[in-house]
């Protein structure tokens, strides 16, 4: 397998490039990063996803902390780089202690966890491995989560495994050096 790429093999869109659909697709002060102004190349994609990504990040029945818990260790195990550098200080702003994030990067057998946080990292990791989660994860998760917080713990998962592939293969970079590593706050 190759090593992910170091440049950008589709570069994000520069102001000069974007068209009156792309303007108004990236209208908001977030959507200046390098996710969206690379996405935003496939304007129709971009518009269907756009809001489902948000719903998942802003809209979700999860806790701030527990998505993030998730996201860290779906980003941490698709070696996501881009993604586990955004959501560090995401997951600060959630309530996640930088001991926290650092250990997302040992998993859920790492001394500390409670066990309501082993279990989210190990569904994500179940999910990763076998595409399930198995029968003993899930009855952690399910003497905690209602049915519409189980639901949502793949589909968050699931999303941002896809989202890493997407940005890995295109090579997305995050927008500062000074962001952490893959698995450092």
């Amino acid at each position: 397998m190759s090593d992910h790429p170091d440049r950008p093999r589709i570069l994000p869109v520069t102001d000069a490039e974007l068209d009156a659909t792309s303007r108004d697709l990236l209208a908001g002060d977030g959507l200046r990063l390098n996710i969206f102004r690379t996405l935003v190349r496939h304007p129709g994609l971009f518009r269907k996803w756009l809001p489902f990504g948000g719903k998942l990040l802003a809209g979700g029945k999860l806790s701030p902390r527990d998505r993030e818990l998730v996201i860290l260790r779906a980003a941490f195990r698709c070696r996501a780089r881009y993604e586990w550098a955004q959501h560090v200080a995401i997951a600060r702003t959630a309530g996640l202690a930088d001991d926290e994030i650092a250990r997302v990067a040992a998993g859920p057998d790492a001394a500390g966890w409670t066990a309501e946080d082993a279990a989210l990292l190990r569904a994500v990791d179940e999910l990763h491995d076998h595409d399930v989660i198995g029968d003993a994860t899930w009855s952690a998760l399910a003497s905690r989560f209602d049915t519409r917080q189980l639901i949502e713990i793949p589909m968050l998962a699931g999303h941002y495994a896809m989202l890493a592939g997407v940005l890995n293969s295109l090579g997305v970079q995050p927008e500062s050096t000074d962001l952490p590593a893959l698995g450092e706050v």
